[in-house]
């Protein structure tokens, strides 16, 4: 008679969780002197600013997605949108000057749009154009600038242009065998109340976004403090090395783009046309919402869409800052 072998027991999460807090208890001492130390602070404080910048609008964001999916039918989306795509990739841009949306909020609606029925395009032009040309980034860059209205135009421009031109490039080149499966796959309809799916969609949303904005919080408090702040201030006479750095700066920092301009304002000694590019480049691809988009969307999506996105978004800076604000001198 053959006997079975026992079957092994698994460890639960709240046994990893209860012994966790005993090496907790018995490492306080040397815990407490490594959280002390200078770097480690600086790191938290950025990683909470990240954080708590961005959490409010991703929760706005997951309302919005939660809305769309339980109160407006597909058949709405098709009718206020035209139907060249060609045409409605720039509507979906000017779309985002009315909606006050943060880059982690507008992940979850984009996706909420595919899932109706919106030519992706679309939905990746208002992606990246939410963020950047809503009233509240907006008069937030009037504000950090006080005395040079016409960025607040050219990053209008620039972020605009950003937008429209990824989403015919995408209309162009894009393949719909990037994004994963389940990003576009469309929710079964059911009978349950509106309230219920509205709750079940945004509980969902939030899940999702929520844990790769922490991976994006973590990776920006780390290159905050590995960045010196003394290497940005001395780009002051150099446009050309000014405008690479302050690009690549705007992806690692991944700040929200309702703060951004006063980081931007805040760096003396700086020219404007860095600082647009920043501005632009910044809540159209940086370190967070890539993590984001990659979870969302796919990985195989975010390779592709990231790189493409930061090139156009600083060309499309740079020809709005050579307009808006001449040739620096």
């Amino acid at each position: 008679m053959a006997t079975t072998a026992p079957s092994r027991r698994k460890v639960t999460s709240l046994e990893v969780l209860c012994a966790v807090l005993v090496l907790a208890v018995l490492g306080q001492d040397w815990i407490a002197s490594w959280l002390d130390a200078p770097a480690v602070r600086t790191g938290a404080t950025v990683f909470v600013a990240v954080c708590a910048q961005a959490l409010p609008f991703l929760v706005l964001g997951v309302l919005v997605s939660g809305a769309i999916a339980a109160f407006v039918p597909a058949s709405a989306l098709e009718r206020l949108l035209p139907k060249k795509q060609a045409l409605a990739v720039p509507v979906a841009g000017l779309a985002g000057v009315a909606l006050p949306t943060c880059e982690c909020a507008a992940v979850p609606v984009a996706r909420r749009l595919m899932r109706h029925g919106v030519p992706t395009s679309v939905a990746l032009a208002f992606l990246l154009a939410a963020p950047a040309v809503n009233p509240v980034v907006l008069v937030a860059t009037s504000v950090a600038f006080p005395d040079n209205p016409e960025l607040v135009a050219a990053r209008l421009a620039g972020s605009l242009a950003t937008a429209v031109g990824m989403g015919w490039l995408w209309a162009r080149f894009g393949k719909a065998s990037w994004i994963l499966d389940r990003a576009l796959s469309r929710a079964p309809a059911t009978d349950q109340p509106r309230w219920r799916t509205f709750a079940e969609t945004a509980r969902a949303d939030l899940v999702d976004a929520a844990g790769f904005l922490v991976v994006g919080g973590l990776t920006s408090a780390v290159l905050a403090v590995v960045i010196p702040r003394d290497w940005i201030e001395a780009l002051g006479g150099q446009i050309v090395v000014g405008v690479i750095v302050m690009a690549v700066l705007a992806v690692l920092l991944a700040l929200c783009s309702e703060a951004d301009a006063f980081v931007a304002a805040s760096i003396p000694g700086l020219p404007l046309l860095p600082k647009l590019v920043f501005l632009v480049v910044g809540p159209a691809v940086d370190v967070k919402l890539f993590a984001l988009q990659a979870g969302t969307f796919g990985r195989a999506f975010a390779l592709r869409f990231a790189p493409a996105t930061f090139v156009v978004a600083v060309a499309c800076a740079v020809v709005s800052g050579l307009v808006f604000l001449g040739v620096p001198s």
